[in-house]
Protein backbone atom coordinates (compact mmCIF):
# COMPACT_ATOMS: atom_id res chain seq x y z
CA UNK A 1 0.00 0.00 0.00
CA UNK A 2 1.37 3.20 -1.01
CA UNK A 3 2.36 6.00 1.99
CA UNK A 4 0.98 8.71 -0.23
CA UNK A 5 -2.65 8.25 0.50
CA UNK A 6 -4.53 7.22 3.39
CA UNK A 7 -4.60 4.08 4.11
CA UNK A 8 -7.96 4.15 6.30
CA UNK A 9 -10.44 5.74 6.81
CA UNK A 10 -12.12 6.93 9.61
CA UNK A 11 -15.92 7.44 9.70
CA UNK A 12 -16.39 8.70 13.02
CA UNK A 13 -18.72 6.89 16.21
CA UNK A 14 -22.13 5.53 15.24
CA UNK A 15 -24.38 8.92 15.07
CA UNK A 16 -21.72 11.61 15.56
CA UNK A 17 -22.75 14.07 12.97
CA UNK A 18 -19.24 15.71 10.76
CA UNK A 19 -18.20 19.64 11.87
CA UNK A 20 -15.24 19.74 9.14
CA UNK A 21 -14.31 18.33 5.81
CA UNK A 22 -11.09 18.57 3.80
CA UNK A 23 -11.68 18.41 0.36
CA UNK A 24 -8.09 18.04 -1.19
CA UNK A 25 -6.51 20.90 0.63
CA UNK A 26 -2.76 21.52 -0.13
CA UNK A 27 -0.95 24.40 0.88
CA UNK A 28 2.73 25.71 -0.30
CA UNK A 29 5.01 28.70 0.61
CA UNK A 30 6.53 29.95 -2.82
CA UNK A 31 7.70 26.55 -3.82
CA UNK A 32 7.78 24.59 -0.85
CA UNK A 33 4.80 22.32 -0.07
CA UNK A 34 4.07 22.42 3.21
CA UNK A 35 0.27 20.44 2.88
CA UNK A 36 -0.58 17.81 0.16
CA UNK A 37 -3.63 16.86 -0.99
CA UNK A 38 -5.20 16.51 2.34
CA UNK A 39 -8.94 14.97 2.26
CA UNK A 40 -10.10 13.94 5.79
CA UNK A 41 -13.19 14.40 7.90
CA UNK A 42 -13.23 16.02 11.60
CA UNK A 43 -16.20 14.02 13.18
CA UNK A 44 -17.94 15.25 16.66
CA UNK A 45 -17.47 13.43 19.75
CA UNK A 46 -13.99 12.24 21.66
CA UNK A 47 -10.64 13.63 21.00
CA UNK A 48 -9.05 13.47 17.48
CA UNK A 49 -5.13 13.62 17.73
CA UNK A 50 -2.88 15.05 14.86
CA UNK A 51 0.26 12.78 14.83
CA UNK A 52 3.40 12.93 12.84
CA UNK A 53 7.35 13.89 13.31
CA UNK A 54 8.35 17.51 13.01
CA UNK A 55 7.45 19.20 9.93
CA UNK A 56 5.09 17.17 8.69
CA UNK A 57 2.54 19.85 8.77
CA UNK A 58 0.30 19.53 11.95
CA UNK A 59 0.35 23.38 12.75
CA UNK A 60 0.01 24.37 9.08
CA UNK A 61 -3.37 21.82 9.17
CA UNK A 62 -4.60 23.55 12.01
CA UNK A 63 -4.31 26.74 10.86
CA UNK A 64 -6.08 26.15 7.64
CA UNK A 65 -8.90 24.71 10.06
CA UNK A 66 -8.90 28.16 11.72
CA UNK A 67 -9.07 30.00 8.65
CA UNK A 68 -5.59 31.55 9.83
CA UNK A 69 -3.78 30.67 6.60
CA UNK A 70 -5.73 30.24 3.28
CA UNK A 71 -5.23 26.63 1.07
CA UNK A 72 -2.88 26.94 -1.71
CA UNK A 73 -5.64 24.55 -3.49
CA UNK A 74 -8.90 22.75 -2.09
CA UNK A 75 -11.14 23.65 0.60
CA UNK A 76 -12.96 23.40 4.19
CA UNK A 77 -16.62 22.77 4.14
CA UNK A 78 -19.29 22.36 6.65
CA UNK A 79 -21.99 20.57 6.58
CA UNK A 80 -24.92 22.29 6.43
CA UNK A 81 -26.43 22.59 10.10
CA UNK A 82 -30.00 23.05 9.43
CA UNK A 83 -31.24 25.17 12.37
CA UNK A 84 -28.31 25.31 14.06
CA UNK A 85 -25.54 28.60 14.77
CA UNK A 86 -22.39 28.85 12.35
CA UNK A 87 -19.55 26.42 13.75
CA UNK A 88 -17.62 27.66 16.44
CA UNK A 89 -13.60 27.55 16.86
CA UNK A 90 -10.79 28.10 18.65
CA UNK A 91 -7.54 27.17 18.75
CA UNK A 92 -4.49 27.23 21.41
CA UNK A 93 -0.38 27.42 20.05
CA UNK A 94 2.65 26.01 22.44
CA UNK A 95 3.35 28.83 23.64
CA UNK A 96 0.67 31.45 24.10
CA UNK A 97 1.43 34.98 24.68
CA UNK A 98 0.08 36.21 27.89
CA UNK A 99 -1.04 39.93 28.26
CA UNK A 100 0.23 42.36 30.78
CA UNK A 101 -2.86 42.20 32.81
CA UNK A 102 -4.26 39.05 35.66
CA UNK A 103 -5.18 36.08 34.90
CA UNK A 104 -8.92 37.21 35.59
CA UNK A 105 -8.61 40.30 32.64
CA UNK A 106 -6.78 37.90 30.38
CA UNK A 107 -10.37 36.29 30.19
CA UNK A 108 -12.40 39.05 30.49
CA UNK A 109 -10.72 40.41 27.43
CA UNK A 110 -11.35 36.93 25.85
CA UNK A 111 -14.92 37.23 26.58
CA UNK A 112 -15.33 40.76 25.07
CA UNK A 113 -12.88 39.37 21.79
CA UNK A 114 -16.27 37.22 21.97
CA UNK A 115 -19.00 39.17 22.00
CA UNK A 116 -19.99 38.01 25.55
CA UNK A 117 -20.81 39.58 28.61
CA UNK A 118 -17.63 39.78 30.58
CA UNK A 119 -19.20 39.83 33.93
CA UNK A 120 -17.47 38.44 36.97
CA UNK A 121 -19.03 35.76 37.01
CA UNK A 122 -18.28 34.26 33.55
CA UNK A 123 -14.82 35.48 34.23
CA UNK A 124 -14.80 33.22 37.54
CA UNK A 125 -16.91 30.14 35.68
CA UNK A 126 -14.30 30.10 33.19
CA UNK A 127 -10.60 30.78 35.21
CA UNK A 128 -12.62 27.58 37.57
CA UNK A 129 -12.76 25.09 34.81
CA UNK A 130 -9.20 25.14 34.20
CA UNK A 131 -8.02 25.12 38.07
CA UNK A 132 -7.30 28.67 38.29
CA UNK A 133 -9.51 30.56 40.44
CA UNK A 134 -7.32 30.94 43.11
CA UNK A 135 -4.94 33.00 40.76
CA UNK A 136 -7.65 35.32 39.42
CA UNK A 137 -5.52 38.32 40.48
CA UNK A 138 -2.00 36.77 39.74
CA UNK A 139 -0.67 38.83 36.85
CA UNK A 140 -0.36 36.34 33.83
CA UNK A 141 3.38 36.72 32.45
CA UNK A 142 4.48 35.60 35.69
CA UNK A 143 2.56 32.48 36.12
CA UNK A 144 3.89 28.87 35.19
CA UNK A 145 4.20 27.06 32.10
CA UNK A 146 1.60 24.67 32.71
CA UNK A 147 -0.62 27.96 34.31
CA UNK A 148 -0.07 29.81 31.25
CA UNK A 149 -1.42 27.09 29.37
CA UNK A 150 -4.61 26.56 31.55
CA UNK A 151 -5.56 30.27 31.03
CA UNK A 152 -5.14 29.75 27.47
CA UNK A 153 -7.46 27.46 27.61
CA UNK A 154 -9.77 28.66 29.84
CA UNK A 155 -9.33 32.34 26.99
CA UNK A 156 -10.09 29.77 24.64
CA UNK A 157 -13.58 28.07 26.00
CA UNK A 158 -14.80 32.16 26.68
CA UNK A 159 -15.46 31.46 22.45
CA UNK A 160 -17.50 28.55 23.68
CA UNK A 161 -16.09 26.81 20.72
CA UNK A 162 -18.20 23.80 18.94
CA UNK A 163 -14.50 22.54 18.00
CA UNK A 164 -10.80 22.95 20.02
CA UNK A 165 -7.64 22.86 18.18
CA UNK A 166 -4.39 22.63 20.27
CA UNK A 167 -1.51 22.86 18.61
CA UNK A 168 1.59 20.73 21.04
CA UNK A 169 0.04 22.12 24.49
CA UNK A 170 1.95 20.77 26.62
CA UNK A 171 5.09 20.03 24.90
CA UNK A 172 7.27 22.78 27.22
CA UNK A 173 5.54 21.32 30.78
CA UNK A 174 6.70 18.74 33.13
CA UNK A 175 4.63 15.27 33.93
CA UNK A 176 2.49 17.29 36.49
CA UNK A 177 1.55 20.23 34.41
CA UNK A 178 1.02 17.82 31.57
CA UNK A 179 -1.24 15.69 33.68
CA UNK A 180 -3.11 18.57 34.70
CA UNK A 181 -4.14 19.84 30.77
CA UNK A 182 -4.50 16.48 29.87
CA UNK A 183 -7.63 15.99 32.66
CA UNK A 184 -8.71 19.78 31.64
CA UNK A 185 -8.83 18.11 27.79
CA UNK A 186 -10.88 15.12 29.36
CA UNK A 187 -13.31 17.72 31.03
CA UNK A 188 -13.91 19.87 27.99
CA UNK A 189 -14.49 16.56 25.96
CA UNK A 190 -16.80 14.81 28.19
CA UNK A 191 -19.12 18.53 27.78
CA UNK A 192 -19.22 18.19 24.20
CA UNK A 193 -16.44 19.84 22.73
CA UNK A 194 -14.80 18.13 19.85
CA UNK A 195 -10.94 18.72 20.47
CA UNK A 196 -8.06 17.65 18.19
CA UNK A 197 -4.37 17.92 19.45
CA UNK A 198 -1.48 18.23 17.55
CA UNK A 199 1.31 16.56 18.92
CA UNK A 200 4.58 14.53 17.87
CA UNK A 201 4.40 12.92 21.59
CA UNK A 202 3.50 9.01 21.61
CA UNK A 203 2.78 8.56 25.35
CA UNK A 204 -0.01 11.80 24.83
CA UNK A 205 -1.43 10.77 21.65
CA UNK A 206 -2.12 6.71 23.35
CA UNK A 207 -3.61 8.85 26.70
CA UNK A 208 -5.84 11.37 25.07
CA UNK A 209 -6.82 9.88 21.63
CA UNK A 210 -10.34 8.88 20.49
CA UNK A 211 -8.79 8.33 16.57
CA UNK A 212 -5.37 9.70 15.03
CA UNK A 213 -4.76 11.28 11.97
CA UNK A 214 -1.21 10.54 10.85
CA UNK A 215 0.76 12.67 8.67
CA UNK A 216 3.86 12.86 6.99
CA UNK A 217 5.65 15.31 4.82
CA UNK A 218 2.52 17.09 4.40
CA UNK A 219 0.77 14.17 3.31
CA UNK A 220 -1.94 12.23 5.18
CA UNK A 221 -1.20 8.93 5.25
CA UNK A 222 -3.64 7.56 8.11
CA UNK A 223 -6.74 8.45 9.68
CA UNK A 224 -7.69 5.47 11.81
CA UNK A 225 -8.98 4.52 15.75
CA UNK A 226 -6.66 4.84 17.84
CA UNK A 227 -6.78 1.31 19.27
CA UNK A 228 -6.45 -0.05 15.41
CA UNK A 229 -3.74 2.30 14.75
CA UNK A 230 -1.25 1.88 17.78
CA UNK A 231 -2.28 -1.93 17.33
CA UNK A 232 -0.70 -2.10 13.42
CA UNK A 233 -0.23 1.05 11.85
CA UNK A 234 -1.15 0.66 7.74
CA UNK A 235 1.57 2.47 6.55
CA UNK A 236 5.15 2.33 6.56
CA UNK A 237 6.17 5.63 7.47
CA UNK A 238 3.39 5.07 10.81
CA UNK A 239 4.93 2.17 11.86
CA UNK A 240 8.44 3.60 11.86
CA UNK A 241 7.36 6.64 13.35
CA UNK A 242 5.66 4.52 16.16
CA UNK A 243 9.03 2.09 15.96
CA UNK A 244 11.11 5.39 17.19
CA UNK A 245 12.67 5.71 13.88
CA UNK A 246 13.31 8.55 11.66
CA UNK A 247 10.85 9.67 8.99
CA UNK A 248 12.16 11.43 6.51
Amino acid sequence: MQDSVAAVKFSGERGAPRLMRFERVSYAVNATNILIDISLDLWAGLPTVLLGPNGSGKTSLLKVAMELILPTSGRIAHPQRQGVRRLRKAIVFQNPVMLRRTAASNVRYALEAAHRQPSATAVERLLARVGMAVLANRPARKLSSGEQQRLALARALAREPDILFLDEPTSNLDPNATKGVEDIIAHIAAEGVKVVIATHDLGQARRVANDVIFLANGRLLEQAPATDFFRGPASEAARRFLAGELVL
